[in-house]
């Protein structure tokens, strides 16, 4: 706090900075999602909760994710109402997925929901996840399910995304996508990452045509607790900071302006 500064006054500004480095770091993250090729042109949602608040930040209904910028992100509270200034609309679907989680669950501040391909390949599967990968066995008894109801446009679903959710951070949509939550960005990010990766080399070995090796379940289940020990370890890093800040690196290499 500076000479002359009155402490409510230091307050307002540290919650400011703290807001704006949130704006950067969601807007970071739609330009790493792009750059992986997680998108569907301007579908699927990140949203990140706004500090000091119940409102959270969503991408700007129309843009790419490649255009998303810390000072377009969009802030809406919890009954979709825009909060302050935008110029853009915000997509239903969106706030209708999000909002469930980010009312329901005050221990997820970020949520990624992507429509990959090979996501929406194995959420078609009656199965679901197979446990036949490292990646995979990470989530073993980690995954939800929630059933397709169609379009997430009805209000009334985010009670049964919410009762199907439970306390998982991970939820396959059936018939959908993917969807993760996580306390930061950089939770919600590598989980979304080995999530996807688990789905990639699903697809891939079923495309093959042999039979599938599927560990027995305490292999699975003692897979399943090293992964959680490695995320929440990660050589002393909060849970996928060194794996989002080396993909953040490469978008200030590449492309700085998502910070603007």
């Amino acid at each position: 706090m500076t000479e002359g500064t009155s402490v409510s006054e230091a307050v307002d500004q540290s919650l400011e900075e703290a807001q704006w480095a949130a704006r950067q770091r969601l807007a970071a993250a739609y330009r790493i999602v792009h750059h992986l090729g997680w998108t569907e042109t301007i579908y699927g949602h990140l949203t990140l909760r706004v500090p000091g608040t119940r409102n959270f930040l969503i991408n700007p209904w129309g843009l790419r994710y490649d255009e998303v910028t810390a000072s377009n992100l969009v802030e809406i509270d919890i009954d979709g109402n825009t909060v302050g200034p935008s110029n853009y609309p915000v997509n239903k679907a969106g706030f209708v997925i999000h909002s469930a989680v980010h009312a329901s669950r005050e221990d997820m501040h970020c949520v990624f929901h992507i429509h990959t391909t090979d996501g929406m390949a194995v959420a078609a599967q009656q199965d679901g996840l197979l446990p036949i990968s490292i990646m995979a066995t990470g989530y073993y008894g980690r995954v939800a399910y929630h059933d397709y109801e169609g379009p997430s446009l009805n209000l009334d679903e985010r009670e049964r995304l919410v009762a199907s959710m439970g306390d998982h951070k991970t939820l396959i949509l059936r018939n959908h996508g993917l969807l993760t939550a996580g306390a930061t960005v950089e939770e919600a990010f590598i989980l979304m990452f080995r999530l996807q990766r688990a789905c990639e080399i699903q697809i891939a070995a079923q495309a093959g045509g042999g039979a599938l090796t599927i560990p027995s379940q305490e292999v699975c289940e003692d897979s399943a607790r090293l992964t959680d020990e490695f995320l929440e370890g990660n050589d002393g890093a909060p849970a996928g900071y060194l794996e989002f800040e080396s993909y953040v690196r490469l978008m200030d290499k590449l492309d700085p302006s998502y910070k603007h």
